[in-house]
């Protein structure tokens, strides 16, 4: 009985993780670029009683084996990265990745992150930044007398000094990953990449297995809110379940304890 005591409490633990999860997916179903995450399980160790296939009586061998579960564990988060939908916001430095790819920008630290959020700024000396101040990477510079800015969709960047005259200044490049799924995520939409993601490719937007930037719009969540809410419902019956194995198995110790 104690074995169902653990593995009960593995499961109401899976089940915390889980709706910790979603909990997060749904708090971010209004972030820029972000991208979703699913909980993966997997069942632990067996307590082998009798081996599949073991001799029996006679030369009689036993077709199935014994064996005795010890519950569930979180192994992992997986990162969705499909594309979330776009958003019209009208802004000069609203990018949204129209395919794979993220933008890259040079933390404080000196350290290259990652992003598919697209909104980004003009700082004090005119460089193009995010909210934190992290510069977009190659740094591009805005002069002080450009009234706006044209992005084309394979991220050449012109500023508009006049009606008639535009100034090429410069080029925005996007960075994939052979596994976007081995990224680590830091806070602030910005991820890092690790061994599990590979080094990155720097590329021109546009090119081949690389996408092309729509400027004026931004990629919104790729949070379903009803899946999210299904799933929900599922972890909490999930949880309640397990609990329920709890109070049986302390229910069925208490009546073995008062047989006499």
């Amino acid at each position: 009985m104690t074995g169902a005591l653990r593995a009960a409490a593995t499961g109401m633990e899976a089940q915390m993780a889980q709706i910790e999860n979603i909990a997060n997916n749904l708090a971010n179903v209004n972030t820029p670029g972000y991208k979703k995450s699913r909980a993966e399980f997997q069942d632990l160790l067996y307590e082998t009683v009798r081996e599949p296939g073991a001799a029996t009586a006679g030369d009689a061998r036993s077709p199935v084996g014994l064996q005795r579960g010890m519950g569930v564990a979180v192994v992992g988060t997986q990162r969705n990265f499909e594309m979330g939908p776009p958003q019209v916001t009208r802004r000069d430095l609203d990018f949204f990745i129209k395919g794979e790819g993220f933008f890259v920008v040079q933390l404080s630290s000196g350290e290259m992150a990652y992003r598919r959020d697209g909104s980004f700024y003009r700082g004090p000396t005119g460089r193009i930044e995010t909210i934190d101040g992290n510069a977009l990477q190659p740094e591009i510079r805005v002069p002080a007398g450009a009234s706006r800015l044209h992005v084309s969709e394979d991220g050449t960047v012109s500023a508009v000094v006049s009606e008639t005259e535009r100034l090429q200044i410069g080029q925005i490049q996007l960075a994939t990953f052979a596994n976007n799924g081995g990224l680590k995520a830091i806070g602030k939409n910005l991820f890092l990449s690790t061994e599990g993601s590979g080094p990155p490719a720097v590329s021109t937007p546009s090119q081949i297995g690389v996408g092309g930037l729509l400027q004026g719009h931004l990629e919104g969540s790729n949070v379903e809110i009803v899946r999210e809410m299904t799933d929900m419902i599922a972890a909490q019956r999930a949880f309640e379940m397990n609990s329920k194995v709890v109070q049986a198995v302390d229910h069925m110790l208490q009546n073995a304890a008062a047989v006499r």
